[in-house]
């Protein structure tokens, strides 16, 4: 087990190396300048901005200066934001993103894991068809759009939850339930097609002939195989959320780091958008790495390796 994590830590590290280095690259093709929506500076103050951040060394002088700053956790400063270190946005700002992602994929996740058992143990019936009606809908349907029509009808006709701003936890329902249909339609999709193959297994068949119950047959045996797939795709989905929640923190005015990347998008703040693409990268990865050490203790077959060595 310790070459399995062992191994998956360098891959992370690689997989972060290539991120950092092509996203800084990308940077350097962006149209404009950081400089675009400031039509006041002269050019010498222009030219002394640049001096200032780096920007008129050598290109691979800046990127050898970006990695090494980096390795020591230093993600640059912002040019728009205030000139604050990108590491102080992200640890600002990070908070409400987090918090209705989180909620979304516990939502999504523990909805999805029922609705799809449900579909599989009732298969062919008219659960089944409403469970992957559901399902159709939650894919089909971008946040985004189910976000306008629960603010609409939830937020503005009914007057349930507030229309936007951040205010208290009320504030992050409807973002949540918008977020919280994707996962929750994956979930249940790949819950009852698993699931359904597990139930029709000879071991589930043995389980029953040995004499136990239905309810102890589903949760010891069905419920638990089943969910070896949906732990693989609930890790990279995790992250999704938190990078599609871009526009559905835009939609209800929440002040996370969506609004920041939008921003730095716009005005070109390399730092910012080089820092938020590696944070998500980071996230990604680490989430992964986690997914891939619960797969390897819910299956010792993924870590097992060279006649079932370790």
């Amino acid at each position: 087990m310790t070459k399995y994590i062992i191994r998956r830590i360098f891959y992370l590290i690689l997989t972060l190396f290539i991120v950092a280095s092509v996203t800084f690259f990308l940077m350097k093709f962006l149209p404009g300048t950081p400089y675009s929506n400031q039509a006041k500076l002269q050019p010498s103050q222009i030219a002394i901005m640049n001096q200032k951040y780096g920007l008129n060394k050598p290109l691979w002088d800046q990127y050898l200066i970006y990695m090494g700053n980096l390795l020591h956790g230093n993600l640059g400063t912002s040019f728009q934001f205030n000139n604050q270190p990108v590491t102080q946005l992200i640890a600002h700002d990070i908070g409400p993103s987090m918090q209705i992602g989180t909620q979304a994929m516990i939502v999504g996740s523990v909805l999805g894991i029922l609705l799809g058992a449900v579909a599989a143990i009732k298969k062919n019936t008219w659960v089944d068809s409403g469970a992957t009606f559901i399902s159709i809908l939650g894919i089909s349907i971008p946040s985004f759009v189910l976000a306008v029509l629960l603010q609409y009808y939830f937020g503005y006709k009914l007057q349930w939850f507030p229309v936007a701003l951040w205010q208290n936890f009320s504030s992050s329902i409807l973002p949540t339930l918008a977020l919280a249909a994707f996962p929750l339609a994956n979930v249940a999709r790949f819950m009852r097609t698993e699931m359904v193959d597990v139930l029709d297994s000879d071991y589930i068949e043995l389980a029953k002939a040995k004499g136990d119950s239905e309810r102890k047959t589903i949760t010891h045996h069905a419920l638990r195989n089943s969910l070896i797939p949906v732990i693989t795709i609930v890790g990279p989905m995790a992250v999704s959320i938190m990078t599609g929640s871009l526009v559905v923190e835009n939609i209800f005015s929440i002040p996370g780091i969506g609004n920041q990347f939008v921003q730095s998008i716009l005005t070109n703040d390399y730092p910012t958008i080089m820092g938020l693409t590696i944070f998500y990268s980071f996230l990604l990865v680490v989430i992964i790495l986690v997914v891939d050490i619960l797969y390897g203790i819910i299956d010792p077959r993924i870590r097992l390796g060279n006649g079932g060595k370790e």
